[in-house]
């Protein structure tokens, strides 16, 4: 017979995680999961030890663990739709390599999913330790994506979730090189719930979680997911068009009505506006159109370089493989 699927599979995107990664997986391969779990490991261009150390820890696991080494850095949720390719289980559950996740919370998303049967069960941190402009961050993120993509109001949105296969399966499918997972998920199911989790200081090494990285974040959340800023560019244009009428009869009153000569710095000043509000809308166009560019001329969301199983992982799937045959 075949070598069973594990019921839940983890997924771990990896950045210059060396200082926290034996720790990560002695604690990833210690979860009593009923039914089995398999580890996926996505390493995203990381430009420390985190490759080698990451081939030399997987040897000799009981557990099974997939390692993917990506040929560049490509972000982290191109990293992880690398690693939910990868995976088999039942229930797939995504978290962050910096042990601010502690893996002795996965049961409670799972546990979660299983009994409510939601789609996707989100964390919500009962304290979050990270620094204050991360989490003021987070809480913008959060308020772009509750009128740009079509989520509940007020959910928070973490990177440690627990996903159904059918979600992970669907998700899968995008090829668009810059995707946002919870844009993908939401186009999908709106059957999710939550779950209070403890949420650490980081272990070790220093976060990936840069301005051009939440820049990034909120572009392909506004732009991939949502068709949003264009209307607000229709309605900015409006405006504006508005203000310009009006602005246009309040300078014939005053010339005709109180004889004031036409100015050149009021002129220059709606110039300015005008010139200013079309670049803007002309950017956000440009972006929209840029983006289609890339995904017709196949800009890959991700390359993997190669993949390697666990040792004895791998053994014991021969091993099934033989007694088949």
């Amino acid at each position: 017979m075949n070598n069973p699927r594990p019921f839940l599979s983890i997924v771990v995107p990896l950045y210059n995680s060396a200082p926290t990664l034996q720790r990560l997986i002695d604690e990833l391969c210690a979860l009593p999961i009923e039914g089995g779990c398999e580890i996926v490991l996505v390493n995203d261009g990381s430009r420390d030890a985190t490759e080698s150390l990451a081939l030399q820890l997987i040897e000799n696991r009981e557990r099974p663990i997939t390692f993917i080494s990506l040929s560049r850095n490509f972000g982290e949720h191109n990293a992880v739709l690398a690693g939910l390719r990868a995976t088999t289980g039942a229930f797939v559950v995504t978290m962050d390599d910096d042990l601010q996740n502690p893996p002795a919370e996965v049961p409670k998303l799972l546990r979660v999913a299983q009994e409510e049967k939601r789609d996707v069960v989100y964390s919500i941190y009962e304290e979050k330790k990270h620094a204050v402009w991360r989490n003021w961050g987070s809480a913008l993120t959060n308020l772009f994506a509750d009128w740009s993509i079509d989520k509940p109001k007020g959910l928070y949105l973490s990177s440690f979730r627990c996903i159904s296969r059918f979600v992970v399966d669907e998700i899968s499918k995008s090829s668009n090189p810059y995707p946002y997972i919870d844009g993908l998920i939401f186009q999908v199911t709106q059957n999710v719930g939550t779950v209070r989790v403890r949420h650490e200081e980081r272990a070790g090494g220093e976060s990936g979680y840069t301005l051009r990285a939440l820049l990034r974040l909120w572009m392909s959340m506004l732009i991939n997911a949502s068709v949003m800023p264009l209307r607000i560019a229709t309605l900015a244009g409006l405006a504006v068009s508005v203000l310009g009428f009006f602005a246009v009869v309040g300078v014939l009153v005053n010339h005709f009505v109180r004889d004031e000569p036409l100015g050149w710095g009021s002129l220059m000043a709606a110039l300015l506006i005008f010139s200013g509000t079309q670049l803007l809308l002309l950017g956000i166009v440009g972006e929209y159109i840029g983006r289609i560019y890339l995904r017709v001329s196949e800009k890959p969301q991700s390359i993997v370089r190669h993949r390697t199983r666990s040792s004895l992982a791998h053994s014991s799937e021969a091993a099934a493989a033989a007694q088949v045959s």
